[in-house]
This record gives C-alpha cells, sequence and structure tokens, in this order.
C-alpha cells in the first residue's frame, strides 16, 4: 500500500511535553476529518497540517507515515466512543435506565461525530477489511462496551427486569444492533432521506426515530416489553 513517507526530527527536536499533547491532539483531530472525507488512499498529510498550526516535520514526528496517522486516527475514534460510554456510570442506574441512557449516548455521539461513522465506512472497504485496527490492544479498547453490557444484563436479570435464558440476547447481541441503528441513522442520512423523505437526524421525525431505536432495543430485553 502506498503511503507518504517521511524523516522525522531528531529526538531532541521534541516540543514540550505539555504542546507535544496539544500538538498530537490537533493533528489526531486534523487526520480524522481528512480521512473520513477522502479515505487512507485519498487523504494527504499536506491537507492534514493545513488544518493544524503545526508542520508537516511534526506529522512525521508523531507518527511516522500517513498509512501509521490513518491508523491512529481510525482508533482514537474508537477510543472516544469507548470512553464515552465508560463515562456514564451506568451501574449507578436502574438497568432499564441504564440501557436506554446508553442508547441515547450511542446515537448522540455518532450524531456529533459523523466523521467517525465515514472513518469506519472507508475502513471496511480497503482490502482485506479492518486491518488497521487489527492486535489484542485494540480488541482490548472495544471489548469495554462489552463488559458493560454484561454486567448491565446481569443486573437486569437479577432484579427480574430482563429476560433470561438461552433466547435471551447476549451483550455482543446487544452492541451490533445499538451499533449497526446508530450507525444507520448517520451513514444512510443522505440516502434515505432522498429515497423515503424521512431524515434520521434532523426536522420533525427525529424525536420518533430516536424513540423507535430505543424501543426496539429495549423490546429485546425486557421481560414486559414496552406496547
Amino acid at each position: 500500500m502506498t503511503t507518504d513517507q517521511g524523516d522525522g526530527p531528531a529526538d531532541d527536536d521534541a516540543p514540550p511535553r505539555r504542546d507535544a499533547e496539544r500538538t498530537r491532539a490537533a493533528i489526531l483531530d486534523a487526520a480524522i476529518e481528512e480521512f473520513s472525507e477522502r479515505g487512507l488512499l485519498g487523504g494527504r498529510v499536506d491537507a492534514v497540517v493545513e488544518r493544524t498550526a503545526t508542520v508537516k516535520r511534526m506529522v512525521y514526528y508523531y507518527f511516522g507515515s500517513k498509512e501509521r496517522l490513518y491508523q491512529a486516527a481510525l482508533i482514537e475514534s474508537y477510543r472516544r466512543i469507548r470512553q464515552t460510554e465508560g463515562a456514564l456510570h451506568l451501574e449507578t442506574l436502574d438497568p432499564d435506565q441504564a440501557l436506554r441512557v446508553l442508547v441515547r449516548a450511542t446515537l448522540a455521539h455518532q450524531e456529533n461525530n459523523a466523521a467517525f461513522v465515514r472513518l469506519v465506512m472507508f475502513e471496511n472497504t480497503l482490502a482485506g477489511g479492518a486491518i488497521h485496527l487489527m492486535g489484542d490492544d485494540v480488541r482490548e479498547l472495544n471489548h469495554s462496551v462489552v463488559l458493560i453490557l454484561e454486567d448491565l444484563l446481569a443486573r437486569g436479570r437479577a432484579a427480574g427486569v430482563f429476560r433470561d435464558g438461552p433466547e435471551a440476547p447476549t451483550a455482543l447481541d446487544l452492541h451490533q444492533v445499538i451499533s449497526s441503528m446508530a450507525f444507520f441513522r448517520v451513514g444512510n442520512r443522505a440516502t434515505f432521506r432522498e429515497l423515503f423523505g424521512r431524515d434520521m437526524v434532523e426536522g420533525p421525525e427525529r424525536d420518533h426515530v430516536l424513540e423507535l431505536i430505543e424501543t426496539t432495543v429495549l423490546r429485546l430485553v425486557l421481560v414486559d416489553p414496552p406496547a
């Protein structure tokens, strides 16, 4: 795979730590936007630099190559949604309410971070599929949402409000359903609006769509689902 290459600066050229953290974060923000718009193959390091107050040399200092920058941007996008989920403190809520909060937080995060959705779509189109997400550390990062849902389901079943048994959904089942509906709402917004006249993100049917998704998820798990 052809990527931009370049020599990074020597270690003694490194900026102070606080400035380094800000610079690296700014580069990642710019890279997420650039690669979400043009993908790995179409994205340019020069365009990333133009979106920041840094220089091309610093991009290579922190990330080494365009492909490694793309990978870092992709992983950072996943880290941010996992961080959002972890900050909800769902363990302090009743299980059914906690699930509602998680669903709405996922919908809000993807709506407010459409670049994440586009970036993941680009990654899925690359030959080999998700080759930039391979590795135990990336899997461990993203497994946190499964652990959150496992705890939520266990509490709900212990309280008698969530279905149990072999036909009940697993934590991974729930994550797949929540993630897919939130992803579809943002990723397919334009085509769905054009073909069917429904804007799933804005407009008069926004609240209906949010309620539809939340209710669908709850019906999967509740012993007595809403009518």
